[in-house]
């Protein structure tokens, strides 16, 4: 009695399913020739793309690491080379 319970649940349940979709040609079957309705919409939801394309901003560009690097940053400048300092009692003596 479950089993005929369950498989009546999904008969019922995929017949709407079925009726959504449109029927898959078959192989060598001729496309059927649109209304004028039919192309008036298609035009139409193209046209409203279209716009909706145009409506979203320019958006700049990304860049992921600029947190952590800087554009202004300087190079690091050369340090001058110290002057030796010896230790005493090791350099030259004077004569």
């Amino acid at each position: 009695m479950r089993v005929l319970a369950a498989a009546v649940i999904v008969a019922f349940l995929s017949g709407p399913a079925f009726g959504q979709q449109a029927p898959v040609p078959r192989y060598g079957e001729v496309e059927k020739a649109k209304t004028p309705e039919q192309l008036r919409q298609e035009k139409d939801a193209e046209a409203a793309y279209q716009r909706s394309l145009g409506n979203i901003p320019q958006q700049k560009s990304v860049d992921p690491w600029g947190n952590v690097r800087s554009d202004n940053a300087a190079e690091p400048a050369e340090k001058p080379a110290a002057a030796k300092k010896t230790k005493t009692g090791t350099g030259p003596t004077a004569n």
